[in-house]
């Protein structure tokens, strides 16, 4: 029999949560082969990346065969999907592998995705076709470089087996993901549906440990617990709007207490700047579009604090005060967060009363002039250098608003010392001139899917390195040309 590489697990969900999970194992596959494993993730994680590179590797990243020391199994979860409750969702396609403590000393989720049917599934066949799996790699990993919070992706694996979706069938695959937890709110949502408050207060509890440990034991900690979700998640949205991420799927399921990004389905990133960006072929009504996140970031904040009342205070109306002012403080948090982020990018280094009107003004001459949100950032560190052209040159007609509002500009930053070429470099060093161009990114799936991960690799590459030139790779910092069309993303399943 293969001898399978060696992990250092320490399973607490497991241990801890019993009642919270299905013990379950992945299915058989035909010809489970290594197609991409994360080295400088898996050294990281202090695993032998050459093992894992092996059939043995692979074995395991199927889930066809658990190491010593994993406990396969599949979470229970509930959730609000585009605002419709599920009292049961779960992991229906996934498995928690076990939790490995990082050469850092930090606790981190192995977790498959596409390993095969689970008592979850709710009539899906728990697979994962070759192009999704390959998307989530490769976003996740440049949202890592970027500095956003993310789960990254520490293998992908095919299978050797045909997944039948909509557009026919597919090469099967598995994602070997890594997550400092896979706790959601839907997670609280599970028990607290069955009314479950023994359940619902060791999963709290749980989560305290693992995420804000030094709030264990404490009084009142569960509507600190909230505060300390609502501050991750705020400062999360914020990232993700100020590098022009749409998530598209911000179900509460896909909401994690840690405060990390997870599911990149279907996901994209703005070309032109629209606050209605919406790409998701199942978010019809823009629910989830670009400038409504921190909305429903809000939204599902709420819910968690639904949950959490009966903990949070015995006297429910005091409780529901409570919990009601943290969400009432969302926005605020929220604001803070985007407006420290886009100060940096407009490369203001003081704060002045009228950065936020400034802020905004510089969005609103964007909006209907077909102007590329990353790029124009990029080319905003150009004008500090005296050369305006590659800003204007973004626009239809910069006369409309553009150039009154470099007026007001130049006059808010004329009041800091700092040099202009100081200040263009650290822009340039927090607005990102490679994002995953949608366009860039269909054309390095598609040629995975027929056999060629060469554009996947050099596209995977240059997002590794995200804000500084790169040789040969200006074509990846433009902007989708007009043959590609509006932008559909789907969600795999």
């Amino acid at each position: 029999m293969t001898k399978l590489p060696d992990f250092a697990f320490d399973n607490s969900y497991h241990r801890e949560l019993s009642g919270a999970y299905a013990q379950w194992q992945g299915d058989k596959v035909p010809a489970p082969q290594m197609l991409k494993l994360n080295v400088a993730l898996a050294e990281e994680l202090g695993l032998d990346a050459d093992a894992l590179a092996s059939e043995a590797g692979a074995l395991v990243f199927t889930g066809m065969r658990a190491p010593t020391g994993a406990a396969p199994l599949a979470m229970a979860y509930a959730g609000h999907q585009f605002g419709g409750f599920s009292p049961q969702l779960g992991d229906g396609r996934a498995l928690l592998l076990g939790e490995l403590i990082d050469r850092f000393g930090n606790r981190r989720d192995l977790h498959l995705k596409g390993s095969g049917r689970t008592p979850f599934s709710r009539g899906g066949d728990g697979k994962a076709a070759l192009g999704p799996v390959l998307r989530e790699y490769l976003i996740g990993e440049a949202m890592h470089a970027l500095g956003v919070p993310t789960t990254r992706a520490l293998a992908a694996v095919t299978t050797g087996e045909k997944i039948h979706r909509e557009t026919g069938a597919k090469d099967g695959a598995v994602l070997a993901r890594v997550a400092s937890s896979h706790l959601r709110v839907g997670s609280f949502q599970f028990f607290a549906a069955r009314g479950d408050t023994e359940m619902l207060q060791k999963l709290a509890d749980y989560a305290i440990a693992r995420h804000d440990p030094d709030l264990v034991g404490r009084e009142g900690r569960y509507l600190s617990f909230l505060k300390r979700v609502a501050e991750r998640q705020a400062s999360l949205v914020a990232q993700w709007v100020n590098i022009g991420f749409v998530h598209g799927v911000m179900n509460t399921d896909n909401m994690t207490i840690s405060g990390e990004t997870i599911d990149y389905g279907p996901c994209a990133f703005l070309d032109s700047y629209s606050p209605k960006a919406s790409f998701s072929s199942i978010d019809q009504q823009g629910r989830y579009a670009y400038g409504n996140q921190p909305n429903m970031a809000a939204w599902n904040l709420a819910r968690l604090a639904e949950c959490l009342l009966g903990l949070i205070n015995a006297d429910d109306d005091k409780a529901i005060a409570e919990a009601t002012a943290v969400i009432n403080n969302f926005p605020t948090l929220y604001q803070a967060a985007w407006l420290a982020g886009v100060r940096q990018k407009l490369g203001l280094s003081q704060e002045k009363e009228g950065d936020l009107a400034l802020a905004n003004g510089f969005l609103m001459t964007m909006q209907g002039q077909n102007v590329d949100y990353t790029q124009a950032f990029r080319a905003l560190a150009e004008a500090q250098l005296g050369n305006t052209s590659p800003l204007r040159a973004l626009y239809d007609d910069p006369s409309k608003e553009l150039d009154g509002w470099l007026a007001a500009y130049f006059a808010r930053i004329g009041e800091e010392a700092q040099t202009p070429q100081a200040r263009a470099a650290e822009m340039n060093a927090t607005n990102p001139l490679y994002i995953p161009r949608n366009h860039k990114v269909e054309v390095a799936l598609q040629a995975a899917e027929a056999g060629d991960m060469a554009p996947f690799e050099t596209l995977l590459k240059v997002l590794q390195t995200p804000f500084k030139e790169q040789p040969n790779a200006e074509s990846y910092s433009l902007a989708a040309p007009d043959t590609f069309g509006p932008y559909k993303t789907f969600c795999g399943t």
